[in-house]
């Protein structure tokens, strides 16, 4: 059995996005990914959110730190780029699905307003190339970025003191374990 070097903390792991919108479904995507190459320890929970909004409000009730797997659009980077941001950072590169749909950091605020308090709230995006609707690919540069958001999800996973292992028989990206030797948390 996995645990956690933090008695109290509960992680929420989000993958937000449209799966069926081309590269705006990296953030399921890499939830995929993570259940299938890794075990968690108890207190962390994985979900693909996809763009549930303001659904989200009553499960964010549940943890005390929040991972978001997700995409970003119009950050000057190329596509396949993995960034970290803050909320507030997002909110200018958040992708939108319809006219009706909210930003991110719009249900982060509503959660505040409902006394839900969060200790920390970090975003992992990954800079898309295409969102072509009812297309259920990722372009390439997107899917090859996969292991790289997940290696950057794991690193925010390691700071707030939760573990996970990787499972038995299962092939996992090398691009993941290069990414989690090359890059320490903070690095820019």
């Amino acid at each position: 059995m996995l645990v956690t070097d933090r008695p109290g903390k509960r992680v929420l792991i989000v993958g937000a996005g449209n799966t069926v919108m081309g590269d705006e479904g990296i953030g399921p995507r890499c939830i995929e990914a993570l259940e299938e190459w890794f075990d968690f320890a108890e207190n962390v929970e994985l979900t693909d959110a996809g763009t549930m909004g303001l659904a989200l409000l009553d499960t964010l009730r549940e943890y005390t730190d929040l991972i978001v797997l997700d995409a970003a659009m119009e950050t000057s980077h190329p596509a396949g780029t993995v960034i970290l941001y803050t909320p507030d950072d997002l909110a200018r590169h958040q992708v939108l699905h319809s006219a009706h749909d909210m930003r991110f950091v719009d249900v982060l605020k509503s959660a505040a307003l409902m006394g839900i308090e969060l200790d920390s709230v970090v975003i992992v995006a990954v800079q898309i190339k295409d969102m072509t609707q009812w297309i259920l690919e990722l372009s390439d540069e997107v899917e090859e970025a996969i292991p790289i958001a997940c290696a950057c999800a794991l690193q925010q996973l390691e700071g707030l003191g939760a573990s996970y292992s990787p499972k038995d028989d299962v092939e996992i990206p090398t691009e993941l374990f290069d990414a989690l030797d090359n890059y320490a948390l903070g690095d820019e």
